[in-house]
């Protein structure tokens, strides 16, 4: 049996190959993109802890060649939906279809896995596609499974998705709804390059850069990372300050500040903590 002190290294050198993996994913992603160290930090938080993540931003920032860039640094299935106005939920769950067996010559009933059976899902402009498409993510998202008809049917683990709107176009979209957004941990602004990182940019696109990426994880190492996250001792004192923040975003509850109820409709609820 481990000694409590061989626990400890063995802790230890864990922490270690987080910080060695978060390195080598961020030198890998550096190949392609330029800046956006907040973002792609934020990205790794969110893969890492076994969320989920939104990129918002104005056309050409490349949100979704940081994605397809962050999925070729992971042994990982990538799959990549581009939300449209007339994307129907089959298009993305699966659904079932009929098929005659050749041996018997009798039909079969047979499911058909859709683009949502992968370990990592780029959602692309997800608010161009109506609510009826958007809401089939939301048992994927929390559940991590997909139900068509009366059977269902287990994803990928681990499972991401990570989604881009562009919040500048009103015509023909569709906001998302709050249990929608609730999903994401996190919701991540995409800003302009500085003038350096622009210059970068264009020397990059006007000449010949290798952008080969080498793969960092394994879908194994990943959740071997996000075993390790959950295990992080949080203090009593930092839940006590947490919760306070919380508490004093609820309308109508001992000790919430008047201001709150010019600026906010709804509080956080107790879910966020499951996060």
């Amino acid at each position: 049996m481990s000694t409590p002190g061989q626990m400890a290294q063995s802790e230890v050198d864990s922490i270690h190959k987080l910080k060695t993996a978060f390195d080598n994913i961020k030198k890998q992603l550096t190949r392609v993109i330029v800046g956006q160290d907040q973002v792609i930090e934020e990205l790794l938080i969110a893969l890492f802890s076994k969320g989920h993540c939104m990129l918002e931003g104005v056309p050409g920032l490349a949100k979704t060649l940081m994605i397809s860039t962050l999925s070729r640094c992971l042994s990982l299935e990538f799959s990549r939906i581009q939300f449209t106005p007339d994307l129907m939920p089959a298009d993305i769950t699966g659904t079932d279809f009929i098929e005659k067996n050749p041996a018997t010559g009798s039909f079969e009933l047979l499911f058909r896995p859709g683009p949502l059976f992968s370990n990592m899902v780029l959602a692309d402009e997800i608010n161009r596609t109506p609510p009826r498409t958007q809401a089939a993510l939301l048992e994927a998202m929390q559940e991590r499974q997909v139900s068509v008809g009366r059977v269902r049917h287990k994803l990928a683990n681990p499972f991401f998705v990570l989604a881009t709107q562009n919040p500048i176009e009103q015509e023909g979209t569709y906001p998302l709804p709050e249990a929608q957004q609730d999903r994401f941990m996190f919701k991540v602004y995409v800003h302009y390059p500085s003038f350096n990182e622009e210059f970068e940019i264009a020397r990059r696109t006007t000449g010949v850069v290798s952008d080969e990426i080498t793969p960092v994880l394994s879908g194994e190492q990943i959740q071997e990372i996000q075993t390790l996250v959950r295990k992080v001792p949080v203090t009593d004192h930092v839940i006590h300050y947490c919760l306070a923040l919380v508490r004093q975003t609820r309308i109508g509850e001992p000790g919430t500040p008047k201001f709150i109820k010019d600026w906010l409709s709804w509080g956080a609820g107790p879910a966020r903590f499951r996060t």
